[in-house]
């Protein structure tokens, strides 16, 4: 009951020994997730102990200690590695996500914000001729509640479930998984405000319809560019389960620079009201604001549960 990751994920942490590696670790490790390993050339051959009470698995209070290697090849050869989570600099990343891919991860989570546009374009390409799936960069990455959490997600305000997520917002995904912590999420994955990223809406669309626990998918855009224009273009071709939309920028002043780099507006391209017409036009339910796309989500669900039982 999951899309990119899994309690089965081997998750590694590129920048693991920094403050908001050792952080994010933390929680990452309190949620379940199977973090195997840091990686830190100049910290190589030591051991960091974190302090987990909360994790599911295992002894209560008893600290688990994660060896730190010199690259992410030898994390991969010793334990089996298949996940990164990037938490470097942003002069660094490009590298490191090149370390990644030529070391044979399968996904890349570049939390990292703040990456020039040209070093995105490179090490996703890269990446890309690799088989690497990158998530990212500037996201919060992806949670499978209740198997493994990769990134920033507070792991604590859902539960698993039936709703699968992909959003441009970190912020506004933790609010409508919060929103629905009653229904629950198979996958939550916060793909990045940037002009550019790894993964797609239409990436992870596809990845929800072929999930069989999957039932609904709630897609979150932002104004700028044409991501949830192409999206719902896809939603109309390809996408059976019914989708609940959400577009932040309804009350965005006109030639006002916002906060994501991704949310650049050109005349009506890119507006919150072109992209909510296209999600409509594909039968996309398309809410006001979170709470109310909470209320559509809920009220789509029923009507499934309701044409289930007559069938």
């Amino acid at each position: 009951m999951a899309i990119y990751l899994t309690k089965e994920s081997k998750v590694l942490v590129q920048g693991m020994t920094g403050a908001e590696g050792m952080k994010h670790t933390r929680r990452m490790l309190a949620a379940g997730t199977d973090v195997v390993g840091g990686v830190n050339p100049r910290k190589a051959g030591r051991t960091v102990d974190f302090d987990v009470p909360r994790r599911p698995n295992g002894p209560e209070g008893t600290p688990i200690a994660v060896p730190v290697f010199g690259s992410v090849r030898e994390g991969v050869e010793t334990t089996g590695a298949d996940v990164t989570v990037v938490f470097v600099p942003p002069a660094f990343a490009k590298a490191a996500v090149v370390e990644a891919a030529d070391a044979g991860i399968g996904l890349a989570v570049v939390i990292t914000e703040g990456i020039p546009v040209h070093d995105s374009v490179a090490f996703t390409a890269h990446a890309r001729s690799r088989g690497t799936r990158v998530i990212g960069p500037n996201c919060p990455g992806l949670i499978t509640p209740g198997q493994s959490n990769a990134g920033i997600i507070p792991p604590d305000i859902t539960r698993p479930g039936r709703i699968g997520l992909v959003s441009k917002s970190g912020t506004l995904t933790y609010q409508l998984m919060y929103e629905l912590r009653d229904v629950g999420f198979s996958t939550c994955v916060g793909i990045g405000g940037d002009p550019v990223v790894g993964t797609s809406h239409i990436d992870c669309l596809t990845a929800f319809q072929d999930d069989p626990d999957t039932e609904l998918i709630v897609l979150i855009g932002e104004i700028g560019g044409d991501a949830e224009e192409r999206a719902a273009a896809h939603i109309r071709e390809h996408v059976t389960k019914p989708v609940v939309g959400y577009i932040a920028g309804f009350t965005a002043p006109e030639g006002r620079t916002m906060g994501h780099a991704g949310a650049i507006v050109s005349g009506s391209a890119g507006t919150a009201r072109a992209k909510k017409e296209a999600l409509e036009a594909a039968g996309v339910r398309v809410g006001s604001t979170p709470t109310e796309t909470a209320r559509h989500v809920l009220a789509a669900l029923e009507g499934a549960a309701r044409r289930g039982a007559r069938a």
